[in-house]
């Protein structure tokens, strides 16, 4: 991997942002990167976003912890929906952000992918180490025995249970649910876990009001520590649990580049700050410095 100069960005990036291209490969070049991504890359996906100009948040609350695990109502309401719209991310493939991150990463010059995103598609693509913050919809957990299953484990069983169940949604949201008429969730039959006969199954993704597991959030932070910077593709750090990463980086004086449609929480605290679509500026870095990406 070739090294360029490493720009000298006062107080580890806490100016106004600003920059192009040039300033996210200067920074690239020089390998050791870690990098943030959220809902923003998968939006090529075809899984949308919560917060841009189009995102879910505008229309849908998504279940809280507490909703779920203490209403039986809610929990049929969770999966009658979820059921529906996991089809969809099931479906859905990485694009050609994935790839690109995927190839700077084999490369050397991305050295950590953590995500916000629970879809699997930076693991799809390629970066099978990388941290799912939040976990991911293509697991299940029993909250009495804690087991571990598969999503398709459970779709087939709510298939079974379900024979009759029609899809009537009508939009797809970024936690894998869908719109669906209360009439309809209202016939929708769950399923306990199949190992303890009697456990209530949730997706082994962090719930809004949930908290990440301690050791996957020193995981990340250590990954930030033995990275030289930081580039974040696609999240508008509105949530507390992705803004931490981007702060402990500058409080360590290293530079953050923020690639998002939209404004971030972070972008005072970025050196570089390009408003573009991920998709053609990931290959666009990728290209320059010499990484082939797979076809996304």
């Amino acid at each position: 991997m070739r090294t360029r100069p490493i720009l000298d960005w006062p107080n580890g990036g806490a100016l106004a942002p600003s920059g192009d291209l040039d300033d996210v490969e200067e920074i690239l070049a020089n390998g050791s990167v870690a990098v943030l991504s959220g809902a923003g890359i998968s939006t090529e996906s075809g899984i949308p976003d919560y917060r841009g100009a189009t995102g879910s948040l505008r229309k849908h609350t998504p279940m809280t912890y507490e909703q779920f695990v203490h209403s039986a109502d809610n929990r049929q309401r969770y999966w009658a929906r979820s059921h529906l719209g996991w089809r969809t991310i099931a479906r859905a493939r990485p694009n050609a952000g994935h790839a690109a991150v995927a190839a700077l990463s084999a490369a050397g010059y991305v050295s950590a992918v953590i995500t916000q995103n629970v879809d699997g598609l930076h693991r799809a693509a390629g970066n099978g180490e990388g941290v799912e913050l939040h976990g991911s919809l293509d697991r299940v957990i029993c909250l009495s025995c804690r087991r571990l299953s598969p999503r398709e484990d459970l779709d087939r069983r709510l298939r079974a249970a379900n024979p009759t169940f029609q899809d009537a949604s009508t939009r797809i949201n970024p936690d894998g649910d869908v719109e669906l008429a209360d009439e309809l969730i209202a016939l929708f039959n769950t399923v306990p876990c199949d190992a303890c006969e009697s456990g209530i199954l949730k997706p082994d993704v962090v719930f809004f009001g949930e908290n990440v597991p301690k050791p996957r959030v020193q995981q990340c932070y250590d990954l930030i520590d033995q990275a030289r910077a930081l580039l974040v593709l696609g999240s508008s750090l509105t949530v507390m649990s992705g803004l931490r990463f981007v702060r402990h980086a500058a409080r360590a004086g290293k530079p953050i580049a923020i690639v998002n449609q939209g404004p971030t929480r972070g972008d005072e605290l970025a050196a570089v700050r390009l408003n573009v679509p991920l998709g053609p500026t990931l290959t666009r870095l990728a290209d320059r410095l010499g990484c082939t990406t797979a076809a996304a």
